[in-house]
């Protein structure tokens, strides 16, 4: 007796989708995904009978639906996806062809840089008239279908076009890549298929398999024991742990590894928040001259450093100040293992790394030093006693930053102003550091939130006044969704990262002011059609130290309300994580060019 059932083909990628832990879709509305999206908001979800072996499957059979995330564009949606994926695990994302695919696909490349695993689920046109060749509106009018999809393939890791003999295996297999690879995928969902019916037999559903390939056995073998060598012979080890780390999911193993080995441990700027900074290991965050000069000297004292899920980007090395030997460093990749000079290839450490944590010498001295780690006060300007500088602020914003909280740093001087600063245990940082988009943290702030709603989480967003400008619009969405999110916008009056760059005094640099704690009124805070949002707290301007402390302890008492706090600061300060990174890039650049002559 046969026990396939109908389902439709947005059904299943729905249920698959919610297996996978996914609860709210991000996305607008357009006229190629109307139909997936009334399968969305509608709750149109057949029956199926539930199998005693299909216990793990319980969210794909007993599907309680998918809520719809509604945004104000697509770009911000996009950036939402990647909020919600990096505290989840994996996002999903509908925009339709065309026109909203290519407004998402900037933040859709942030996450492929960063390593974030979203999926990019694109309404297109019927099938009938991408087999025509029909000129229809969002196409480039030439009868080309498939070119918004070719530009994905450069900023996705897997793409799948369904049809209705191929929809089950292809929705398995990009999700299958979506999560083994940490990078985002593209479907492509006709119109016309969403509620095409296809065979399903509930017996066949199986969960997705994500098993790791396993390491080439004499490889693994000779790298453990090469380790294990050098280890054994060195004096002064330290652990530097970056943002591959946290990206494939391993800080639960990397801890495992911290605390058997004893060792010092020091984090990126990319991997701030992966270690608790009250862990008697934890010294620190390295990123070449950007670090204190405490953290600078342990790390270039050692003779071997063991880095895991290294990410030498600019910004992310102080302006490549790094100073790191490869005489003295040995690696930890995905895709291979380095030790010195010597690669061993295909050898994954989140297999190498659990082997060489089992089987790390029991009777290995360790580096222990005599100061524990601090966060020394700065030393600030009496000039400046009453004015809300970067060095003060950043000293000060831990004391109202509960534990467990999520903060979001908006590229520029928010997230050099996150690297040195105290982190409350259980903090997780979520920062663009590589990518760099600005405006990326009021969308991502907006998932970040949806991500964490159920563990009581509350969001801190950092912003600038001038990435603000670019994606302001999601304030209204944070107001729909009654979050409880803290929006901390320092302005210094135009593009301080840019100036400081270049052109300090030039025009384009400079931007229209706004009365920006006006933004919950604007976008309706108030109105008696939105009397379901959120409860909205403090929105003013602060200009002092002594106004920020007393706002800030206001926002810490309201736990259930949405508050905009707009900081005023002088024009041109900027933290000195910032000043050192561009001066460490400059030279770097100088360097390059006298190479070159």
């Amino acid at each position: 007796m046969s026990t396939q059932q109908k389902m439709t083909i947005g059904n299943y990628l729905l249920r698959r989708l919610k297996s996978l832990g996914i609860d709210i879709i991000f996305g607008l509305p357009g006229d190629y995904n109307l139909p997936f999206l009334d399968q969305v908001e509608g709750n149109i979800f057949e029956e199926l009978f539930v199998y005693a072996n299909l216990d793990c499957l319980n969210s794909f059979i007993d599907f309680d639906g998918i809520e719809w995330g509604n945004n104000c564009n697509e770009l911000n949606a996009s950036y939402a996806a990647d909020g919600y994926a990096r505290i989840r695990g994996i996002a999903a994302l509908v925009t339709t062809f065309g026109v909203g695919e290519l407004s998402a696909i900037n933040g859709i490349a942030g996450s492929y840089a960063e390593m974030v695993p979203v999926v990019h689920i694109v309404g297109t046109p019927p099938t009938a008239s991408q087999a025509s060749g029909a000129i229809l509106h969002h196409t480039l009018g030439n009868g080309n279908f498939r070119v918004f999809a070719n530009m994905y393939k450069e900023v996705t890791i897997a793409q799948a076009n369904l049809t209705k003999l191929n929809a089950v295996e292809e929705i398995d297999r990009v999700l299958t890549q979506c999560l083994l690879k940490g990078r985002p995928v593209y479907i492509g969902l006709a119109v016309d298929l969403s509620d095409y019916e296809i065979n399903i037999d509930p017996a066949n559903i199986k969960p997705l398999n994500l098993t790791i390939p396993r390491n080439p056995k004499d490889e693994h073998q000779a790298a453990l024991e090469n380790i294990l060598e050098l280890v054994q012979k060195a004096k002064k080890l330290v652990i530097i742990v970056d943002a591959c780390a946290i990206r494939h999911e391993m800080m639960k193993q990397v801890i495992r590894f911290v605390e058997r080995t004893q060792l010092p441990v020091y984090v990126t700027p990319m991997a701030k928040g992966g270690i608790d900074e009250n862990h008697p290991q934890f010294r620190g965050v390295f990123s070449g001259n950007c670090s204190t000069e405490q953290v600078q000297k342990e790390v270039y004292d050692a003779d071997l450093i063991l880095s895991i899920g290294s990410m030498n980007s600019d910004f992310n090395t102080g302006g490549f100040t790094y100073r790191l030997s490869q005489k003295k460093t040995i690696e930890f990749h995905t895709y291979h293992t380095k030790v010195f000079y010597a690669i061993y290839d295909k050898v994954d450490m989140r297999q190498l790394l659990p082997d060489l944590t089992e089987h790390w010498p029991a009777n290995l001295a360790h580096q222990h030093f005599d100061k524990p780690f601090t966060i020394d006060p700065p030393v600030l300007n009496p000039k400046q006693q009453n004015e809300i500088i970067h060095e003060y602020f950043w000293h000060k914003l831990p004391d109202f930053i509960p534990e467990n909280s999520i903060v979001v740093a908006e590229t520029g001087t928010s997230e050099f102003g996150i690297f040195n600063m105290r982190a409350p245990k259980g903090v997780t940082f979520l920062t663009q550091i590589l990518w760099g988009s600005i405006g990326y943290s009021v969308g991502a702030a907006l998932g970040a939130a949806l991500a964490g709603k159920k563990d009581n989480r509350r969001v801190y967003v950092l912003v600038g006044d001038g990435s603000f400008q670019l994606v302001c619009q999601e304030i209204s969405s944070m107001l729909r969704f009654k979050t409880n999110i803290v929006v901390i916008l320092l302005n210094n009056d135009g593009y301080t990262i840019e100036k400081l760059i270049h052109g300090p005094d030039r025009a384009y640099n400079n931007i229209q002011m706004w009365r920006y704690y006006k933004s919950f009124e604007y976008f309706g805070d108030g109105l008696k059609q939105n009397r379901d949002q959120a409860t909205t707290g403090f929105a003013g301007q602060v200009k002092t130290r002594e106004e920020f402390e007393k706002t800030m302890a206001q926002v810490a008492k309201e736990t259930d309300k949405t508050h905009f706090v707009e900081v005023i600061m002088p024009p041109m300060d900027a933290p000195q994580s910032l000043v050192l990174t561009i001066e460490g890039t400059r030279e770097y650049k100088k360097r390059e060019r006298e190479m070159q002559e």
